[in-house]
């Protein structure tokens, strides 16, 4: 979502005069984008502002906006600790950039945190979204309702928000007219999308099954979903959606129903297993990954075992885990800690389980076509980049008539990241 609001800033600071540039030692405003979800996002917000001043401490000084979740929770804080910034915007606020910007006035310190997502969208609805990049992203839901105990997003995002279905719509066209191939939904919360014109009620299914009818776009994809929100009608469009891709990203987060009660989560695993029964049944080409905290507060062995038993059981895919990392003014925030030692080994134990996973599904590929859907031709190597259905990183050799295709790649090596091969010229006749 970050890349898609950087993208989106720079449409609407356009409109004012302003032009990307490579040169870090010659601009008149750093726009610094942050995120509130890892470790140490803040210190590292004050790293990058200490580099910048190194850079003009004899020059005049550029504008410095903080933007993003760091911006919306740490607000007060930043203007106070680092006089460097000169303001902060939340990511309900990027409409105000343009005025902000052009009304700044030297040592006026600006913090605009209000959650004002209505105007937000309907002020970017009427900026172009440039982004020509194969694969795009859109966001169509933000915020968030759910409220789990370790979690930041309700108090940096705000409510749960779902755009007008006909402006998400208007903006994928928008995307693919400027070559877009495949398509990401995006929201805190995506699968909650739920938007209300007149009589009509339109949710996540429907924006898949309207998006499939456009000929020109090859791929769908939505991130992150929450299990209390994967719908019946959702879950049916992987029977009959022909660009909707078979890897569902649906985090969980622990494997043990007592955990997941002191998150909050508001679902049992049992739920969760149900809706993978469900999907493979429907689908036996899906896969799905997750996300893991380990050592949450309260996590015994047994509670570890039973996500390891998860894990084993689903065979994700590809899924990421972190060591739980309190955020500031979240319930889970004011627990104890379980011992560091302790999360470490678990958490390396379930890497190791996950990553062999990976590697044996990249494993099975091995010597077989894939369908794979080229991005870009990689800077100064004669390869190219693509991605399989599954979001595996494809790198080949090829040429530039395949790039904006779905071709197919014959898969001659691999690591737990990424697919090498060569096009299949056999079965590309047509992609050339």
């Amino acid at each position: 979502m970050n890349e898609y609001d950087s993208n989106r800033i720079y449409d609407t600071v356009k409109k004012i005069g302003y032009l990307k540039t490579d040169n870090k030692e010659n601009v008149d405003c750093y726009i610094i984008n942050t995120c509130h979800i890892r470790d140490k996002a803040k210190e590292k917000v004050y790293h990058e502002v200490g580099r910048i001043r190194e850079i003009y401490k004899s020059k005049n000084k550029p504008i410095t906006i903080i933007t993003g979740c760091v911006a919306q929770a740490e607000n007060e804080e930043m203007l106070k600790r680092e006089p460097y910034i000169d303001m902060v915007v939340g990511p309900q606020s990027y409409h105000k950039l343009n005025s902000l910007i052009k009304n700044f006035e030297i040592g006026k310190k600006i913090d605009e945190t209000e959650f004002d997502v209505v105007n937000k969208f309907n002020f970017l609805d009427q900026i172009k979204n440039n982004d020509s990049n194969i694969s795009a992203y859109i966001t169509i839901q933000e915020g968030c309702d759910k409220f789990c105990n370790f979690c930041v997003v309700p108090y940096t995002r705000g409510p749960e928000y779902s755009r007008p279905f006909k402006k998400i719509i208007e903006e994928a066209e928008s995307l693919i007219k400027n070559g877009s191939k495949e398509l990401t939904l995006l929201g805190q919360n995506v699968n909650a999308y739920l938007y209300k014109d007149e009589d009509k009620i339109y949710k996540l299914s429907d924006l898949i099954l309207e998006l499939d009818k456009i000929k020109e776009l090859k791929r769908i994809r939505y991130t992150t979903s929450h299990p209390r929100d994967m719908s019946e009608d959702l879950i049916e469009c992987y029977s009959y959606s022909k660009k909707l891709m078979p890897l569902i990203h649906l985090p969980i987060q622990s494997g043990s129903d007592k955990i997941l009660k002191l998150m909050n989560r508001n679902h049992k695993v049992e739920k969760y297993l149900e809706i993978y029964k469900t999907l493979k049944k429907i689908n036996n080409d899906v896969e799905f990954s997750s996300d893991f905290i380990i050592g949450y507060p309260g996590e015994m062995d047994s509670d570890f075992n039973d996500t390891m038993e998860l894990v084993k059981n689903i065979k994700f895919i590809n899924s990421y885990s972190f060591i739980f990392s309190p955020r500031p003014g979240t319930p889970a925030s004011r627990l104890k800690l379980i011992d560091k030692e302790i999360a470490k080994e678990r958490l390396i134990n379930i890497q190791k389980v996950l990553e062999d996973h990976q590697i044996k599904k990249n494993q099975t590929l091995l010597n077989k076509s894939i369908e794979v859907l080229v991005e870009n031709k990689l800077k100064d190597q004669n390869k190219y980049f693509g991605r399989n259905v599954f979001l595996n990183s494809v790198i080949f050799d090829g040429e530039n008539k395949y790039i904006g295709k779905v071709i197919d790649v014959k898969i001659t090596k691999f690591n737990r990241n990424t697919l090498f091969g060569r096009v299949d010229e056999s079965k590309n006749i047509s992609a050339a």
